[in-house]
């Protein structure tokens, strides 16, 4: 398999996910950060942390990258959830080594 190079806040991110750690995966945003997911978008950090939590942690969800490009992260995601894998598509805005935008759609 080929390695797949990725910034450093998107290997973090996804490091914090698999780890299963939120205050990990909260320290990967930066202040006034949002994520888009679902549908809705949440900003800040108590909603972020409400995020992390609902959809990250609690169905301990494991990503394994596929492709990068250029912020387009491709990578399975699987989990406690009815279907998986599913492919998701991650864009991320990053600025500093932290996420400061987070965009999540189905592939």
């Amino acid at each position: 398999m080929d390695y797949i190079t990725l910034p450093e806040a998107v290997e973090n991110f996804i490091a914090a996910v698999n780890a299963h750690d939120p205050n990990a995966l909260a320290a990967v945003f930066s202040d006034g950060a949002t994520v888009r997911d679902d549908g809705k978008t949440y900003a800040g950090e108590a909603e972020i942390r409400e995020w992390i939590q609902g959809h990250l942690i609690n169905p301990k969800i494991v990503i394994t990258p596929t492709s990068f490009a250029g912020d387009r992260l491709v990578a399975s995601g699987d989990g406690d959830f009815p279907g998986g894998p599913l492919s998701f598509a991650f864009v991320f805005g990053v600025k500093d080594d932290q996420v400061t935008d987070l965009a999540i759609g189905p592939v």
